[in-house]
């Protein structure tokens, strides 16, 4: 009985990491192919100091048309900028 315990408290555990390890921090701006689906929340400080949230799966849905013509998410399956978030996303909604 004791062994069901601890595995429940095991399987429990994974599940709060799971929940509470969701965003992802970055010095960088940051959209890639791996993450598109996974609804991954990122923080980003430039090193500027100036700090942006974001969901990847929204910011993919408003990039989407640009980063197809483009050819490092091509080649890389990334989209990186490591001074400033898009111009195409200041105004939107992104959390």
């Amino acid at each position: 009985m004791d062994n069901i315990n601890v595995n429940n408290l095991i399987t429990n555990n994974n599940k709060l990491n799971n929940l509470t390890m969701q965003n992802l921090i970055s010095k960088r701006f940051v959209v890639r192919k791996s993450l598109i689906g996974k609804n991954q929340i990122i923080e980003v400080t430039f090193k500027n100091g100036k700090s942006f949230t974001y969901n990847h799966d929204k910011v993919y849905e408003i990039m989407k048309d640009k980063l197809s013509s483009m050819n490092c998410f091509e080649k890389y399956k990334s989209y990186t900028s490591s001074t400033s978030v898009p111009v195409i996303l200041r105004d939107k909604e992104v959390i």
